[in-house]
């Protein structure tokens, strides 16, 4: 067969890409990831008994208001590299800047407190459950944004799965604060973030295997 032949064999029948199909199937997973990490939350964690009085605290908003920054621009990349030759671009800058802003606040805090007061601001009373219950409410959003990046074809595949691990354990923290009794930025600006690189590694390693085709 000709190349000239072969071209037309495979660009028989073929139709422009819809218009905003990357967004559409983005939302179409988390129309079922979401709902699925809130079940999980309630399943095995529940919310935390004093949640309306704790919303009427600014320090309750600061938690959800950090980790949609990170889950928007997390959105923005898995999207993008889950499209064949696409690069992060200026959006390195977005997704760095929520947490520098995090930890520049948080050791203005330590830094600003009593010596002895210190590590109850890192630790709290669940430093050794918050990570791993943030990786473990992410699960639902990690299977759905994998589904929605393999079906766009990437072609960074390391990349395209951190992203999506990125977006998952961004929006599992969101989730997550349904739940966290914790107060305290420095608190944040370690356990939240180390919850949210357990699915952006996961996806890393996962990604050149499960998103090929």
């Amino acid at each position: 067969m000709k190349t000239d032949e072969l071209i037309t064999l495979l660009a028989t029948g073929a139709a422009p890409v819809p218009t905003h199909a990357a967004a559409r199937r983005f939302a179409l997973a988390m129309l079922w990831g979401l709902p699925g990490a809130v079940l999980l939350l309630l399943a095995a964690l529940g919310v935390r008994g004093d949640l309306a009085q704790a919303a009427g605290t600014w320090m309750f908003w600061v938690k959800p208001a950090f980790a949609g920054s990170l889950a928007l621009a997390g959105w923005l990349a898995a999207e993008r590299l889950a499209r064949p030759g696409m690069r992060l671009g200026r959006l390195r800058a977005a997704l760095a800047a929520p947490l520098l802003l995090l930890w520049l606040v948080a050791a203005y805090v330590l830094f600003d407190a009593a010596p002895a007061q210190r590590a109850g601001l890192v630790f709290g009373s669940s430093w050794k459950s918050c990570t791993l219950n943030i990786a473990l409410v992410s699960l639902p959003l990690f299977a759905a944004t994998f589904w929605a990046v393999k079906g766009l074809a990437p072609t960074r595949l390391m990349l395209a799965g951190s992203s999506a691990g990125f977006l998952a354990g961004s929006l599992g923290s969101l989730v997550y604060t349904l739940y966290c009794p914790e107060s305290t930025l420095p608190f944040m600006a370690v356990w939240y973030v180390l919850g949210i690189a357990i699915p952006t590694l996961a996806g890393a390693m996962l990604g050149p295997r499960l998103l090929r085709w």
